[in-house]
């Protein structure tokens, strides 16, 4: 069952920065945060823009919105790495 698959044995789940980074270096993540954020941020401040029609206010969503979503990103795409269903 693919619920099975999604949830890791106790005794494969145990990893270690070596056995991690050769699926994918955090530096990688990084980088691919940092670069999907740009795009998710222009299209934000955009569309906050449209709403509120003040430049100042689109921008300071935008900012917020860059930071939060770039770092939860990041934390995603680690635990991904930890998912062994897929590869």
């Amino acid at each position: 069952m693919i619920v099975d698959q999604l949830i890791l044995d106790k005794k494969t789940s145990k990893t270690n920065y070596t056995d991690d980074k050769k699926s994918e270096k955090p530096i990688r993540s990084i980088v691919k945060a940092f670069s999907w954020r740009v795009i998710g941020t222009l299209d934000t401040l955009l569309i906050s823009y449209i709403l509120t029609g003040k430049i100042s206010i689109a921008a300071s969503i935008a900012s917020i919105d860059f930071v939060t979503k770039m770092v939860l990103y990041f934390f995603h795409e680690r635990a991904w790495n930890l998912v062994k269903w897929g590869k």
